[in-house]
């Protein structure tokens, strides 16, 4: 029976082994299996990043060859003074340097390679190369780097940085010292930029030196070249639009009405891509997060949450036009100073008085719109179910939520609906008279450039939008079908055509009235938004903001544009001349309007970047604002009486 027991026991042991050994080696072949070798050393080699293009084929982002001193901690032999300064002088690092990056390396993985010193110059490389072999543990691994061919577009085009732990947790095909996009399309697109990575898998000897592939390359895999992208950016355009921002802050967002196609984003200020790539991107990147004033990285035209206000104004003449409150004849007295009661709503500049819903478009009457938007919230019994009606007619132009398009930075912006002012003022403790600054795109709404944006598109398409992007073809592939999907707004089309004329007519006889551009028919909407700081806990009202959103021509438009400048004065002052020259550059590809060029490139804003900084009372035309405020009536959109060649010194609030 022992003897049966034994048998039994070696027999048992034995098929164990053998099963152990056929699934080690026949049905387990997985690469990653022989990481855990230490007599295997895994080399990476990586690929070609894609090249991206603009609309028009242009080359934008290229490579560029870079190098990396790679370690091994576990194969590195300890150096003596000597071998230590000839060593860190060949890096151009300090002895401290070595020791925290070794330190760092073997944190990371004894046995594993991680990047020592990252992206050598050809020159440094050509020097290194020679003495590498006196250096045990280290060796040079080649890989790419982004070679931007323009200066422009910085916030469109982002860049590379180095993976974190948090990456590679999350993302294991990423090891120490591999790039990632971090921002712009890099990041949106980096799974189709960065190809896959090839492997070749390094047999060593006892006395850990390579002695070849290990089993003749079986395991070893190919690099895949990342796919080459074409943008929808026009270059020369996004080139135009940063020119004029020179020394302003702000956003410019062009998109193609009829598929949705970003033509530029511009956010100023920005910066020259370059300065984040190589080994200065870490000291360059720092200096631009650091500057908390300018904020170059912060992308304006996606990120930044405005009123936005006189163009709002288009949206609630819709929506009443929809809600069957309000007709296009139907006229609105403005005594220049709308009263409700004993309650002060809105002021108004000068212009003739009633006026029907094109005259209230084309001066930007505050009245005649406080009134439409009343009537819409008071048409129903309840406040809150007023409000809901009107917020979800604003939603679906693209306001109050995240678009949808493929960057990877956003904001909601805000349409308030009913339970908003329940939770403010308490259930049915509010009616529309609480909440008319909405009207005029003041109080609680708030947009972001690309919003605007798309609100023009979907207004020059007579009532919808395809969902802006910036991704226009993709090597051997397809765009999304989200961005070529038809998005509806709750506005019968032929509530558009009124609306459409009054803006036509911003230009013809209205605030824009001497911005308008020979041969093109420009649909626009100025705006004006008041501008509150804060300083030692104190509201303060600085220069209010210049806006504009038009879209052009007026029939079949080719382009759709909103202009948001910071403490730009009044809508047709900053952004509406930007706006206009946009148009024309896309349009005709020269710009015609060399006055209003010229008077954009030679006038800057920094002087009212200063103000919260300089310590001096805040002046305008040379007066406080309090002297202002005594002597006019402070006003939602002063861009009627504003001309080119101008000179009047009226205040502007």
């Amino acid at each position: 029976m022992r003897k049966l027991l034994l048998l039994f026991t070696v027999i048992t042991v034995g098929f164990l082994f053998i099963a152990r050994l056929f699934y080690l080696q026949v049905y387990n072949k997985e690469a990653y299996s022989l990481f855990e070798d230490s007599a295997i050393r895994p080399v990476y080699d990586y690929p070609k990043r894609g090249y991206v293009y603009d609309r028009n084929g242009k080359l934008l982002v290229a490579n560029q060859p870079s190098y990396d001193v790679m370690v091994i901690p576990r194969e590195v032999e300890p150096l003596d003074d000597e071998q230590l300064n000839e060593f860190c002088k060949l890096l151009k690092i300090s002895s401290e340097d070595y020791y925290k990056k070794f330190e760092r390396a073997k944190n990371y993985s004894p046995r594993i390679p991680s990047v020592f010193v990252p992206q050598l110059s050809k020159k440094d490389y050509a020097v290194l190369q020679e003495k590498m072999r006196k250096f045990d543990g280290f060796y040079i691994q080649k890989r790419s780097l982004r070679d931007y061919q323009t200066s422009i577009g910085a916030n469109v085009l982002g860049d590379l940085g180095e993976v974190n732990q948090r990456i590679i947790k999350r993302q294991p095909y990423y090891k120490m010292g591999d790039l990632i996009g971090k921002q712009g399309i890099e990041l949106s697109y980096e799974d189709v930029l960065r190809g896959v990575k090839g492997i070749k898998f390094i047999q060593k000897d006892r006395f850990n030196k390579n002695i070849g592939p290990y089993k003749n390359g079986r395991f070893d895999t190919l690099p895949q070249p990342g796919k080459d992208i074409k943008i929808t950016i026009d270059s020369e355009l996004q080139q135009y639009g940063e020119l004029l921002m020179t020394n302003k802050r702000g956003g410019i967002v062009a998109i193609d009405p009829t598929n949705g196609e970003i033509l530029a984003l511009v956010s100023a200020p920005s910066y020259n891509p370059n300065l984040l790539v190589g080994r200065e991107r870490s000291k360059n990147f720092t200096k631009l997060y650091r500057d908390s004033i300018a904020k170059p990285l912060f992308d304006r035209g996606l990120q930044a949450q405005y009123p936005p206000g006189s163009p709002f104004k288009v949206i609630n003449a819709l929506i009443g036009l929809q809600e069957g409150v309000i007709t296009p004849e139907e006229k609105v007295t403005c005594r220049m100073g709308y009263y409700y009661g004993s309650r002060r709503l809105t002021g108004c500049h000068h212009h003739k008085s009633p006026v029907d819903m094109n005259a209230g478009i084309a001066q930007s009457c505050n009245a005649y719109f406080v009134t439409a938007y009343r009537k819409i919230i008071d048409k129903y019994p309840d406040a809150g179910n007023g409000m809901n009606t009107w917020a979800n007619h604003a939603k679906s132009f693209g306001l109050g939520n995240y678009l949808g398009y493929d960057l990877p930075v956003g904001q909601k912006g805000r349409i308030p609906d009913g339970d908003y002012y329940d939770r403010a003022y308490g259930d049915n403790r509010w009616g529309s008279t609480y909440i008319v600054s909405n009207a005029i795109g003041q109080g609680e709404v708030e947009a972001t450039p690309i919003q605007l944006a798309n609100m023009a598109a979907a207004i020059g398409n007579r009532g919808y939008y395809y969902t802006p992007h910036i991704i226009k073809e993709i090597e051997g592939d397809t765009i999304p079908s989200k961005y070529t999907t038809r998005r509806e707004t709750t506005i019968d089309k032929r509530h558009f055509e009124p609306v459409i004329q009054g803006m036509f007519d911003v230009y013809n006889k209205g605030t824009a009235a001497t911005l308008r551009i020979p041969g093109i028919d420009i649909c626009g909407k100025t705006g004006t938004a008041e501008n509150f700081v804060k300083i030692d806990s104190v509201k303060t009202q600085l220069t209010d903001h210049s806006i504009f959103v038009a879209f052009a021509p007026k029939d079949n438009p080719k382009i759709a544009i909103a202009v948001f400048v910071e403490n730009g004065y009044w809508g047709s002052r900053f952004a509406g001349r930007m706006a206009s020259l946009m148009i024309e550059k896309y349009i005709k590809g020269e710009i015609t309007r060399t006055d209003m060029e010229h008077w954009i490139l030679t006038h800057s804003l920094e002087n009212e970047y200063a103000k919260p900084y300089s310590g001096e009372p805040f002046k305008i035309n040379g007066e406080t604002t309090l002297q202002v405020i005594d002597k006019v009536k402070p006003t939602n959109d002063n861009e009627s009486n504003n001309s080119i060649n101008s000179n009047a010194n009226t205040p502007k609030l």
